[in-house]
């Protein structure tokens, strides 16, 4: 009889091995090429490293740089070379943490010193001489106080805090490689040598736990991949990503400005605005189109809304207080318990709904100092926010419609998306029973669109799960914007009812939607998108008329009033400058049109077109211009 244990792959095919062999030894028999590429396994749902004994029967996956699993951890193991690096440069370097991110990774240190490039320079060097030491990562798995000791006695303060963390009973588990060891769950690369191509990127602080009244430490972040081109392809994008940091286009292009005395709060310029209220505009729109009402909820609301929403107990941390009347207060958060007062206002009948009510509602959020981020991370934002009120038979439908209209915005501005359902997590609200049937109707909506999607578990909002949108730039990062939250839980915690068709009184279903997220950072998001040079529809400056000489100026005027009166954003250039200058400073300015006005377009009456993208277009009568800018304005089309 076979003491074989029986191996189960993705494909569904059972291969038979003896007992203690590793995921290693199942991938070197499927391929040669598999156990080149393989970094980690995935045995049974657990990540673990490649030598791993297998003692029974197991599901198993070889995971390699292809999956998002494999390439924490090559980037996960990176971390601990570039910890070892720094061990032998700076010998009094103390350690916390050093995880894999996404496309990179990062180690924190309590290091006496700032790190220059310099720094990062010589320590790349050091690493790649433990790369070609070619040291194995080896797990040794010990007691909790073992490790305390081990750790106590290097004086490593940040490991022994992690370790008194955990249960007194914990088996705790080090990875050593050479002549360093790091305390870590795994799993990890077989050596250091699976390391081919590495770079370390910026150098920040960061205070130890995410704790701004705990010591700061110097974070390096790098990335890591198996071929030096793909790494080389990373750097360039990171280039084109600094080009179009919408920090550095906002001061360029005279959009916001952030000031120490407002941290977290952005402050808009004219330009800035313009493009702020073009994106209103077009939310107010679409919303009416589909059958939204408009309403605005106060800013700051009693104490006693926010604990029977939930909030004081599951946000409060994430929230700012203030007095009146010698009354507590809370400025909101998020927007849905002003709404829901506006919906229990007055008596509803179920011939009412769906009822849909949006509201571009100002909220404020504590953000710790350090994650503060241009516009993409504020503590003071504008959510595009919708709380549909409807009968049960009507949940799949209006997820649908909301999906629907959710694809119709993303896909004006040329964004793809992916999808991602997240469910219950553990400090949430409500029976398992109730949270089960939000999520089947989330799922069903996404199933009868035909839509993909993946499982985010426990990543829902405390009162139900969620579907979450995650927009595709043109570099190919994420943001994730829109969100569909179902809510069994605040229809009855706020007691609210609608006369049904048998005249009693029955509790709706409650959707939670945003769209665009926030307009603050949805603004942020199309700057660098579009570096600046945005559609026609949305540029604050649409025309820029450039008159060669002075005597060029009225006739230049002219033309800027008659596009002013149909609509059209015009400026003209009345400085005194070569007009190949004042080409150069407009195409800086990324405006779409420049109207170049000399002798021969005053006697033809005409003007010489330059489009930011295609460059000399030649002269056209100024009602051909008027006709083409205007259909490019209505058509919100791409240039």
């Amino acid at each position: 009889m076979s003491n074989n244990i029986s191996i189960t792959l993705p494909d569904g095919s059972v291969l038979n091995f003896p007992p203690g062999t590793s995921p290693a030894q199942v991938a070197r028999h499927i391929s040669p090429r598999l156990y080149r590429d393989a970094l980690a396994a995935r045995v049974n749902g657990e990540l673990v490293d490649l030598a791993t004994p297998l003692s029974s029967d197991a599901e198993v996956e070889i995971l390699t740089f292809a999956s998002e699993e494999g390439q924490r951890v090559y980037r996960h193991s990176t971390s601990h070379i570039l910890a070892q690096a720094v061990k032998r440069l700076y010998p009094q370097a103390k350690f916390a943490i050093g995880p894999a991110i996404k496309n990179g990774f990062y180690y924190d240190f309590d290091v006496p010193k700032n790190f220059t490039p310099q720094d990062l320079e010589e320590i790349e060097k050091e690493m790649v001489k433990i790369i070609k030491a070619d040291y194995p990562f080896v797990r040794e798995e010990v007691n909790r106080e073992e490790a305390r000791e081990f750790f106590a006695q290097r004086g490593e303060q940040y490991k022994v805090e992690l370790i008194e963390d955990l249960p007194p009973d914990a088996a705790v588990t080090l990875y050593r490689q050479g002549d360093f060891v790091d305390l870590c769950a795994g799993p990890h690369l077989s050596s250091t040598g699976k390391i081919k191509a590495i770079k370390l990127t910026s150098v920040a602080g960061a205070y130890w736990r995410g704790d701004e009244r705990r010591e700061m430490l110097k974070r390096i972040y790098g990335t890591s991949f198996p071929r030096q081109k793909e790494l080389d392809d990373h750097l360039r994008m990171l280039e084109e990503a600094a080009a179009r940091d919408h920090r550095k286009l906002g001061r360029e292009l005279d959009l916001f400005s952030i000031h120490d005395e407002g941290p977290g709060f952005p402050f808009f310029h004219a330009k800035g605005m313009i493009l702020r209220n073009e994106l209103v505009n077009f939310w107010r729109e679409v919303h009416t189109k589909w059958g939204y009402q408009e309403i605005k909820t106060p800013t700051i609301l009693r104490q006693d809304l926010w604990e029977r929403s939930g909030h004081w107990d599951h946000y409060q941390e994430n929230m700012y207080f203030t007095k009146i009347d010698g009354e507590n207060y809370a400025i909101k958060p998020m927007n849905c318990p002003g709404g829901i007062l506006v919906y229990k206002n007055k008596p509803h009948s179920y011939r009412e709904l769906p009822l849909r009510m949006a509201e571009l509602g100002l909220v404020h959020r504590h953000e710790l100092s350090g994650v503060l981020h241009g516009l993409m991370r504020v503590r003071s934002f504008t959510q595009d926010d919708a709380h549909i009120y409807m009968l049960p038979e009507q949940i799949k439908d209006e997820i649908i419609g909301v999906i629907e209209l959710t694809d119709y915005l993303y896909r004006i501005f040329g964004f793809d998306y992916d999808i991602e359902l997240s469910t219950k997590p553990e400090k949430a609200m409500g029976s398992e029973e109730t949270w089960e049937m939000a999520t089947e109707a989330l799922r069903e909506a996404l199933e009868e669109k035909g839509l993909a999607y993946r499982v985010n578990e426990g990543d829902g909002a405390f009162y139900g799960p969620k579907i979450d949108f995650h927009l595709r730039d043109c570099l190919g990062r994420t943001w994730q914007c829109g969100t569909i939250q179902l809510d069994f839980q605040m229809p009855a915690l706020f007691e609210l009812e609608y006369t049904g068709a048998d005249g009693e009184k029955h509790r709706p279903i409650m959707i939670h939607r945003t769209c665009l997220g926030s307009l603050e950072r949805f603004m942020g998001i199309l700057i660098e998108h579009y570096a600046g040079a945005f559609p026609t529809w949305l540029a604050p400056v649409q025309v820029q008329v450039l008159p060669i000489t002075d005597r060029h100026l009225a006739y230049s005027r002219q033309v800027a009033e008659r596009l002013q009166a149909v609509g059209v954003r015009v400026e003209v250039d009345d400085r005194n400058e070569k007009v190949g200058y004042k080409i150069r400073e407009a195409q800086m300015a990324k405006i779409p049109y420049m109207l170049i006005i000399g002798d021969r377009e005053m006697e033809e009456g005409t003007v010489s077109v330059r489009a930011r993208s295609e460059g000399d277009m030649g002269a056209m009568g100024i009602s051909s211009f008027q006709e083409k800018i205007q259909k490019e304005i209505a058509e919100k089309a791409f240039n």
